[in-house]
């Protein structure tokens, strides 16, 4: 699956998570927290939507993600 692809089904889930949220403004580069306000509950809802939409499972990470670029990667590796 194209990282675009992947992209526009994360903006799709985050329209659904976070209604508020102005989709025009998030890019690869943009910050989870700190930029689009996600908070623990709705990053919980956001890894479940997405483990659903995609088909995947979100292993334990050495960190969390920090970007939408990052949740991006991490999909398509685990698609892989």
């Amino acid at each position: 699956m194209a990282r675009e692809e992947v992209f526009d089904g994360l903006k799709e889930i985050m329209a659904s998570v976070k209604p508020s949220l102005d989709l025009g403004t998030v890019t690869f580069d943009s910050k989870l927290v700190s930029e689009l306000g996600i908070d623990s509950l709705s990053m919980l809802l956001l890894s479940l939507a997405v483990e659903h939409k995609f088909n995947m499972r979100f292993e334990n990470t050495e960190k969390p993600f920090d970007t939408v670029g990052e949740v991006c990667d991490y999909v398509i590796n685990a698609l892989q």
